[in-house]
């Protein structure tokens, strides 16, 4: 450490003269017998090529960043849409553009062959993402009578499985017909539609709840405004007067969604979709239109961006069904929804349509059916029915209080109950899996299939006997009951939800606590811990998503909204119906892994095909003869080709001329690394004549800032390695030749600083650590900044991770704002006052060079705290020796 490091140098023979003359025959296309350009034309050359390297080096970041938000998309931790995986690639092919070009201003004609390599990646990518004509063809309605399940792709499921259930099983279902796939498309040709609901689709930030409410509203509002062409409206109208003439004339009709991709096993679509009952012929056209925005209406929106659903594969088929005038209806579950070892017959019932049922509006009864011959009911839960809804003689549908006589009675007779136990069992066996049906009975008793589809069940887990928890813990039950309508257990601060306006500001991780369990709830699910409401019953819309997204829910908890209280933390046992105040650890820890919603979906495959032309690193060598621009497979290798490159051209410039203010000068200092300079414009002192520049010569603020931090305290070497993490290491070593010092580029080796008397910009590399720090120090608060990127390490992804973690504490304890994606750090400092800054910039030289290898040591908990407290105590003497932490009041909030 006493001896003065002095390396030879990289470059070989040739003399001075003919160096000058290869360089300015390169950059300004003279030949070497002309005139030396003078000094200000070479001060103008060099900051241009500045210029351009600044901006590929912004480009690169850019293009970098977005590849981590993809690789973290891609680990299923945020839903996302087409919008996403389409602007991500967009900004991605303009920053890798940005890089080429920047690359070829530097280097005149040099780097052409990227501009094609990099157009055939992108038609890659281009075949994945972007959105394909349909090719629908067929008429524009069908009979119901001529539909069986195989023609889903035209009717959507929903239809399809109306017309095998009533063709092919010959069970009762009303007669009607569909307006299909070919249909749909007709009406948003005639009215440009497609595009423009696009174009407003990518526009908007579907992350951000307020704003996906008002697209919701403004495009259905679009398609409410449209018309219908006149040869759909023709076959619509033909197809209803077929339907008079069976049911008679002036029938009322339901105008129920079937859209592409509802009721497929796993998605349900449960109540995120519109249905329109009741109708009159003057009014069938407005409720076709009305179902179609029905598919731009915020939960259905929300649900496709959760599942991972193009807007495009969910075309928007309706049924057009003869109402049925219910005297009861429900929904039969053929086998228990919520443990999968049940097999008895389960049904839900209400007096009048069964709409109370499926969107959670009111109590309803439960006929639990054996599966056994004879079929007869093992239990049955008769609840006070105090309203229910019927069809209006005109038009429409209302809701209607029971009478006290009727309220208390059963909605369903035993003899009704078994028959329709006998139909979910004979529908199960024909499908093959357990079924979720809805159904009516007429005033005549017959029984009606409104609709069906596969049941999607969920099993129980092991239910904590409260006994065996810590004293304390079984006495913080708050509530207790209710019924277990999705299962599992889980803790979050208490969002009372009774309006719209509340889903916007619903937490991320809350429970959501509601006096009904409404369809539009759904929309939340993607950010509720769980759901407790105080109506609802295990076979409604709400039930049905929950259990799809994994969600604990405890419906039917009296009084919820009164014993919880907004934002007081509570633990939600859905399974042993009880509902903990705090957070109790022993009931969490038996909670399955969430699974990864979007995973296989058509947007998840989307992002993923793209990805695959994006994120792998083929080029790792920059010595190896296949590093070159043919060789460039994703977008990631013609990043990591000009980043190369890029140093190369920008140093080469100093390296290889001896001019008086812009030469790249090799730092003379006691610290045994290589450590070089280029001066951009006033961070010099004085001018340097030699390959050498000193300390003392050093005008830059920030620089030496950064170097204060460096060399406060002397490096203890590598931390002592554990032998698991040594194998780590090697296993690294042998698997990635990136990391073997044999094949590193000459440039890697080096640590780099870009100077201005304001600026610095540091790109470093120790051992198999990145980090780049850009930084801007004046005496104008708002101009002043820091960025830090730290990335890298020879340990493997998991101690990789932890060590980025342990970095971002630390710097989040400082002031820093930061961001973790991968093994890539990002952090970020603006607006502060200079000396605020300067103390930054110390912390963050003393962390490059004291976190290297401690990826090494992630998994020794031991090893980690040692490495935390003395980071701690030596950032604490830093910055006490800097003399300014009893002069700067606003570093009390470092401590």
């Amino acid at each position: 450490m006493g001896k003065l490091f002095r390396p030879r140098p990289l470059y070989g023979g040739g003399g001075f003269m003919g160096g000058m003359g290869r360089l300015l025959q390169r950059l300004f296309f003279i030949k070497q017998r002309k005139k030396p350009i003078n000094v200000e034309e070479l001060r103008i050359a060099f900051r241009a090529r500045y210029h351009h390297f600044k901006l590929l080096l912004t480009a690169n970041n850019k293009a970098l960043e977005i590849m981590a938000e993809m690789e973290e998309a891609l680990r299923g931790t945020r839903p996302f849409g087409m919008s996403f995986v389409q602007g991500r690639c967009t900004t991605i092919f303009t920053n890798v553009w940005l890089i080429i070009k920047h690359l070829n201003e530097l280097a005149p004609g040099k780097y052409e062959g990227l501009y094609n390599r990099f157009k055939e990646i992108q038609q890659d990518i281009n075949s994945l993402i972007q959105q394909k004509g349909s090719a629908a063809e067929g008429p524009l309605v069908l009979p119901l009578e001529s539909i069986e399940k195989e023609m889903a792709d035209q009717t959507g499921s929903k239809i399809a499985n109306l017309g095998e259930v009533k063709n092919r099983m010959h069970l009762n279902v009303s007669n009607g017909f569909a307006v299909t796939v070919r249909g749909y498309e007709r009406f948003m040709e005639a009215n440009d539609l497609s595009v423009e609901i696009d174009r407003r689709i990518q526009a908007a930030d579907l992350g951000r709840p307020e704003q996906l409410y008002s697209l919701s509203a403004d495009i259905q509002q679009l398609i409410i405004r449209s018309s219908l062409p006149e040869d759909l409206e023709s076959a619509i109208y033909a197809e209803y007067q077929a339907l008079e003439e069976k049911e008679g004339n002036g029938v009322s009709v339901a105008m129920r969604s079937s859209a592409l991709g509802e009721d497929l096993p796993g998605i349900s679509f449960a109540g995120q979709y519109r249905s329109v009952l009741n109708v009159r012929r003057e009014n069938i056209f407005d409720a076709y239109k009305e179902v179609i925005a029905g598919k731009y209406g915020l939960p259905a929106m929300t649900y496709r961006l959760n599942r991972g659903i193009r807007d495009e594969d969910a075309a928007m088929c309706v049924a057009c069904m003869a109402m049925v005038d219910a005297a009861s209806g429900g929904v039969i579950y053929s086998r228990n929804p919520v443990n999968i070892s049940d097999h008895a017959i389960f049904i839900n019932a209400v007096w009048g349509l069964p709409k109370s049922v499926v969107d959670g509006t009111a109590a309803s009864d439960l006929f639990v059916v054996s599966r056994d011959e004879p079929m007869k009911v093992l239990r049955k839960e008769i609840l006070k029915k105090e309203i229910k809804y019927i069809c209006y003689p005109s038009e429409g549908i209302c809701r209607t209080e029971v009478t006290d006589d009727e309220s208390g009675l059963p909605s369903l007779g035993d003899e009704q109950a078994a028959e329709l136990a006998h139909l979910a069992v004979q529908m199960e066996e024909y499908y093959g899996v357990p079924q979720d049906i809805e159904w009516a009975i007429t005033a005549d008793g017959s029984i009606i299939v409104l609709q069906c589809r596969s049941l999607q069940q969920r099993e129980l887990t092991n239910i904590t006997d409260v006994e065996t928890l810590p004293e304390k813990e079984q006495g913080s039950v708050i509530i207790r009951g209710g019924l277990t309508a999705s299962p599992g257990t889980a803790a979050g601060p208490v969002t009372i939800v009774k309006k719209d306006v509340d889903s916007l500001r619903f937490p991320e991780g809350g429970v959501l606590v509601s006096s009904q369990s409404l369809p539009r709830w759904a929309t939340l699910l993607n950010r509720a811990a769980a759901v407790v409401t105080e109506q609802g019953s295990v076979a409604g819309h709400l039930a049905s998503v929950a259990r799809e997204f994994g969600v604990p829910a405890l419906f039917g908890v009296k009084g919820a909204i009164d014993l919880l209280k907004n934002e007081e933390w509570v633990t939600v046992d859905a399974d042993g119906l009880r509902i903990y105040k705090g957070r109790i650890d022993a009931l969490l820890k038996k909670q399955p892994e969430m699974k990864n919603l979007m995973e296989g979906s058509p947007v998840f495959e989307t992002l993923k095909g793209a990805a695959t032309h994006i994120i792998p690193l083929n080029l790792l060598d920059p010595s190896a003869p296949e590093f070159i621009p043919k060789s460039c497979k994703t977008l990631h290798d013609i990043t990591r080709y000009c980043h190369e490159k890029v140093v190369e051209e920008m140093f080469s410039f100093g390296k290889e001329h001896s001019f008086p203010e812009r030469s790249s000068k090799q730092l003379f200092c006691k610290v045994p690394m290589q450590w070089w300079v280029l001066n951009l414009d006033d961070g010099f002192q004085e001018e340097v004549k030699g390959r050498y520049v000193r300390l003392e010569n050093i005008a830059s603020i920030p620089m030496l800032a950064l170097w204060d931090g460096i060399t406060a305290v002397p490096w203890e070497g590598p931390p002592p390695v554990d032998g698991k993490g040594f194998m780590s290491v090697m296993f690294q070593a042998t698997t990635n030749r990136a990391l073997v010092p044999g094949v590193r580029s000459q440039y890697a080796n080096r640590n780099y600083f870009m100077i201005s008397k304001n600026y610095c910009s540091l790109n470093s590399r120790l051992g198999f650590h990145f980090s780049t720090i850009e930084t801007l120090v004046s005496d104008r608060s708002s101009e002043n900044y820091i960025s830090f990127q730290f990335k890298g390490g020879a340990a493997d992804d998991n101690r990789k991770h932890k060590r980025v973690l342990f970095v971002k504490d630390i710097l989040e304890e400082h002031g820093f704002r930061v961001e973790v994606k991968e093994d890539n750090l990002i952090a970020r400092m603006e607006g502060h006052e200079k000396e605020f800054i300067k103390l930054s910039l110390n912390i963050l030289g003393y962390l490059t060079m004291h976190t290297r290898q401690l990826d090494m040591i992630m998994s020794n908990n031991a090893s980690v705290q040692y490495y935390r407290s003395k980071i701690n105590k030596d950032i604490s003497g830093i910055l006490s020796s800097q003399g300014k932490a009893d002069k700067n009041p606003s570093l009390e909030a470092r401590s």
